[in-house]
């Protein structure tokens, strides 16, 4: 029965439906209220395939990126211009969105496992286990997960999986793009953490402008651009290559990053 239809991970499309209903009502006035979300980017989604598209973002909360991503993504598909503007887009919202997320986060509470439902596509991390650093090999089903995911739509990702600006990326997505050779789209988000706990769900600060920028999909060249070449495009796609970085201590990364935040918006 179509009421009962499920998406490759088993998830019952009808109830993600209805739990991306509640969780956009409950969660736009933190983007169109509390504080004010600038989007640049809307007519990019609505020209893109519907399925194998690999969007590459910056990150700064665990969870209010993606929640933004959410809503910028449907209200641009229901003919929004940079805009989340009436939430009647999410009557019928895009079912087939997924994020790659950290297993030991989304498994924590009964609220994680809700946010879960939507469409995490949860990895373990080769890197960092409890709060402690790790060195652990990448588990295949990981990565099989994740292409499934790309063929069954649209999947978000972080590359340098930690909300810590200045990170380097990760190369298992740039492995991901020769392997699934999906459409890369950067995105760069700022903002949030300012507005935003650091897990994303309780609000620290109103009044905040927050920014979400959608860029034109990457060239790259899957069969024979390297690794390190397609990590480093990223980098510079998502305003995180050290070039973007003055030389200055650790400590001063977050007042840097108010400055140049504050500087852009003053020219735009």
């Amino acid at each position: 029965m179509a009421l009962f239809k499920r998406n490759p991970f088993g998830h019952i499309l009808f109830v993600k439906k209805w739990i991306i209903r509640f969780l956009g009502v409950l969660t736009h006035q933190r983007y169109k209220g509390f504080n004010t979300l600038e989007i640049e980017g809307s007519e990019i989604i609505r020209q893109l395939p519907d399925k194998n598209v690999l969007f590459v973002s910056n990150h700064q909360t665990y969870f209010a990126d993606v929640v933004a991503m959410f809503h910028v993504f449907n209200a641009s598909l229901h003919g929004r211009d940079d805009s989340i503007k009436n939430v009647g887009y999410l009557w019928n919202p895009k079912l087939n969105v997924y994020y790659v997320a950290a297993a030991e986060t989304m498994r924590k509470s009964l609220m994680t496992k809700i946010f879960a439902y939507v469409g995490s596509v949860s990895i373990e991390r080769t890197w960092r286990a409890e709060g402690k650093d790790v060195n652990r090999q990448v588990k295949m089903s990981d990565i099989s997960n994740i292409g499934m995911a790309l063929k069954d739509g649209w999947v978000i990702t972080f590359p340098q999986g930690t909300t810590t600006p200045w990170k380097p990326l990760r190369k298992g997505t740039a492995h991901i793009i020769k392997r699934y050779k999906p459409v890369v789209v950067p995105v760069v988000i700022d903002g949030f953490r300012r507005s935003f706990d650091k897990k994303g769900l309780l609000i620290k600060k109103k009044g905040i402008l927050q920014s979400l920028v959608i860029k034109d999909p990457l060239e790259i060249d899957y069969e024979n651009e390297s690794v390190d070449s397609i990590i480093e495009k990223l980098e510079y796609a998502i305003e995180q290559h050290p070039s973007f970085l003055k030389v200055i201590p650790e400590k001063e990364l977050l007042a840097y990053e108010e400055k140049n935040k504050e500087r852009r918006w003053r020219k735009s």
